[in-house]
């Protein structure tokens, strides 16, 4: 059953084909552009989203840059009443670069998007210096868990024991879980055996 779509952004150059994220994102938030690129992003996912049946989220990735300058809150708030998308049905995922600078201002404006109803995500687990302390610094909605433990799951027993240490972090903590990455038949049931709630990749879609 599809729970959520993640928006995934990318640049078709006209000469130089499609051009990853991982290229321009960097480039944007150093020139200031990511904010217009962030707004633009969350309004045509919210726009999109709404629709879509009522029980499917959007999932959509925010630069910490986004969360310093504030503007992201105004962003969702006009997304949300343009869109008439309900706030529970957007899903902001945020890395652990959030907690590096600024992180108490990044969080008063998390609390603040999470009092409008909009769930807000820890991306990449287990990339991090310091996931646990950041994992009890916020009232998480949901979790996911890296697809570099995804990958060799179902043959790499010290892999399978991070992710079995991952699920068991998310129930202490009462938050959901995705497993990233899922790209085989044998990953899928094994993760489904072990009691992820869900399950994102290759696997169930490309991307549309």
């Amino acid at each position: 059953t599809v729970k959520c779509f993640e928006a995934l952004l990318r640049w078709r150059h006209p000469s130089k084909g499609v051009i990853s994220p991982a290229l321009f994102i960097p480039i944007a938030e150093d020139t200031g552009l990511i904010d217009a690129i962030g707004d633009w992003v969350i309004s045509a996912a919210c726009d999109d989203a709404a629709k879509w049946p009522s029980d499917i989220n959007v999932a959509v990735n925010v630069s910490p840059n986004q969360l310093q300058s504030g503007s992201i809150v105004e962003s969702i708030k006009n997304a949300l009443d343009h869109s008439k998308l309900a706030a529970s049905r957007i899903e902001l995922e945020i890395t652990e670069r959030v907690f590096l600078h600024n992180s108490e201002a990044n969080l008063l404006v998390l609390q603040k998007l999470r009092s409008m109803g909009v769930r807000i995500v820890m991306d990449d687990f287990g990339t991090g210096f310091s996931s646990l302390r950041n994992l009890m610094s916020f009232p998480f909605d949901k979790m996911k868990l890296d697809r570099s433990f995804v990958t060799n799951i179902a043959s790499d027993t010290k892999i399978l024991g991070i992710a079995r240490a991952a699920l068991s972090i998310s129930k202490a903590l009462n938050i959901s879980i995705v497993a990233e990455g899922v790209e085989t038949r044998d990953q899928a049931e094994c993760l489904h055996a072990m009691g992820f709630d869900y399950l994102q990749g290759f696997l169930f879609s490309a991307p549309l």
